[in-house]
């Protein structure tokens, strides 16, 4: 389930975002201050066309996804982590990552209503590239971009409303 984002949730989200293995795949690897995480979070926090939604898994806030549509020629441009360190420890961490991609998808679609949703994945990244796929996204473009000073491979994916794949939700 997503849910939108409240001021109470900034820490937490800096807290997931901060764990090494979200850095390591992610186009900004330092570990992001407090002042910093508080700018980006005011920032998108009053922008009409972004949103920080919570993904809850089995009541638990376990993750964030967030959209973009400042720019009409990409429809809507989104990214997300997981709480890795806490679903890794209860063994969920796969079946909750499968969970909030659904969630995305339907939230950019039923909700936001917009025609196209992509995002970035750096190519060495094979298990995003991977369920990405098992979701009917599609990789329209390759890439480089500057990874901390290091040009870095990446890959576009992109899905269409009319290409939108029915969702299989899990029963339990």
């Amino acid at each position: 389930m997503l849910r939108e984002a409240i001021e109470s949730d900034r820490d937490m989200v800096l807290t997931w975002r901060n764990h090494p293995q979200v850095r390591k795949v992610s186009f900004t690897t330092h570990e992001i201050a407090p002042e910093e995480h508080a700018r980006w979070w005011a920032a998108a926090g009053a922008d009409p066309l972004r949103h920080i939604l919570i993904f809850e898994w089995r009541g638990v806030p376990a993750g964030v996804v967030t959209f973009d549509a400042r720019d009409p020629d990409a429809g809507v441009v989104w990214g997300f982590y997981l709480d890795y360190a806490g679903l890794e420890e209860r063994g969920e961490l796969m079946p909750a990552w499968i969970e909030l991609e659904r969630d995305a998808v339907d939230h950019a679609f039923d909700v936001l209503k917009v025609e196209r949703i992509g995002g970035e994945t750096l190519a060495w990244n094979a298990p995003v590239l991977q369920l990405h796929r098992r979701m009917g996204f599609t990789a329209t473009k390759r890439y480089e971009r500057e990874v901390d000073g290091v040009p870095q491979e990446v890959v576009w994916t992109e899905l269409s409303a009319a290409d939108r794949r029915p969702t299989k939700r899990r029963t339990a």
